[in-house]
Formats: C-alpha cells, structure tokens, sequence
C-alpha cells in the first residue's frame, strides 16, 4: 500500500520546478557510459549560476565497436536553463550514427506550455514534462519526459523498488531504487521506457542508471565538484 501511495504522490506533485537550488554550488556531475561491464564514454554535466539563472551544459559521447568498427555512436551537446527553479530554455544538438538530431525548447509564460521544435516532434508540450537527463532528481517527480535527443515527449510511471546499499569505485552509497517505465505498453520495445536509477538523497544526486537494449547498458557517476 505504501509502494502505491508514492507512485501517486511522484505522479501528481510534479511542477515546472527543478529543484535547482539542490545544486547550489555544485559545479559538474561526470557519469561513465559503460556497455556490458566496459567504459565507452562519458555524459558530463556542469553547472553556472548567476543571479537567478542556473544553465547545466551538457556533454555526452561514446561509440560501440564490433570487431573494430564503430556500429553505435551518440555525439550530443545540450543547454538548459533554469529561472527561479523553473525549466525556461533547452536546445540539444545530436549526432547519432552520422544522423542529425536537435531540440529546441522555450517556455511560453502567456501559455504555461513548451514550445518545442524537435526533429521528432514540432508543437506544444505541458510545463509539468521534465527533460530526460541523469542529473535532475525531478525526473521521479514527472508523469512525462521529453527527449533530450529529438523533442518527442513521453508519458511515464515510476515505481519506488525500496533502499539499497551500491558500490560504485570503491565507494559505498546509501540509494533509494527507483523503476521507470513507459505508460504505454504497447508501445515498440525500441520506444519504451525501462530504466533501473539508483538516487543518493544525500548529496541529491543520481549516482546509476541501467537498462537492456542490445546489451547492458550503465550510466555510473564518476566524479561530482
């Protein structure tokens, strides 16, 4: 009973609110990108504050070989920006394989609503949608998340699985375990939602990610400042 009482308190309680001030002073997250037990890269994340605007750029990278050759890549840089801890801006440009993918994201205050011209959605999406990232604990908050790669916006649920203790580089956390996935069902496997995220609610931040998809898939936190 209290596992369901949560999922309602994440799924209604979402705002346009960041929690930016949780990462007052933090400067950058540095996450491994590790496909089955091997480092193939890296998503970094870093911080600027000033006055009441907080920006978070973001640098992603990595390529998976197969004899070789490169068969995956991801080249991504993003920015978001924050005014009194509401998302206001977000534009991510993505080399996928060679494949050009963007977003450009406004917050339209006449509307309460994002305006988002994507390369895989153009239109409107509700203020309440968070940006699908590893730094914003939000993320547990929100009934609905827009791609950080092509804009297309997807509804999700989370789950609270319980406390779990991990080691990641030598170094003992204290998470709270969490399982998001797709709304819809019967969406194609390739278009789901299915991530495992291991959050430390002491230093508010998301210290694992895992998932499936032609292999095991990490996100780890390497270093944080």
């Amino acid at each position: 009973m209290r596992k369901y009482i949560l999922i309602i308190i994440l799924l209604f309680t979402s705002k346009t609110f960041a929690h930016t001030n949780h990462y007052e002073g933090l400067k950058k997250i540095e996450m491994d990108v590790v496909l089955n037990g091997e480092v193939i890269g890296y998503t970094n994340y870093f911080f600027e504050k000033k006055n009441e605007i907080m920006t978070v750029k973001n640098y992603t990278k990595f390529k998976v070989k197969l004899l070789g050759v490169t068969v995956f890549s991801i080249l991504s840089e993003a920015v978001e920006k924050y005014e009194n801890d509401k998302l206001i801006y977000f534009k991510s440009n993505t080399f996928q394989n060679d494949k050009e993918k963007y977003v450009n994201l406004k917050y339209d205050k006449s509307s309460n609503k994002f305006i988002i011209d994507g390369s895989s959605y153009k239109g409107e999406a509700s203020s309440d949608c968070i940006i699908g990232n590893w730094w914003n604990h939000k993320i547990f908050k929100s009934s609905k998340q827009i791609s950080p790669l092509s804009g297309s916006v997807k509804e999700q649920v989370v789950t609270f699985i319980g406390k779990e203790k991990i080691t990641i580089n030598n170094k003992e956390y204290l998470t709270k375990h969490f399982k998001l996935k797709s709304k819809d069902d019967s969406l194609p496997n390739d278009k789901k939602l299915n991530f495992d995220i291991w959050y430390n609610p002491e230093n508010n931040l998301i210290i694992r990610v895992s998932y499936s998809k032609m292999g095991n898939w990490e996100y780890k936190l390497k270093n944080f400042e």
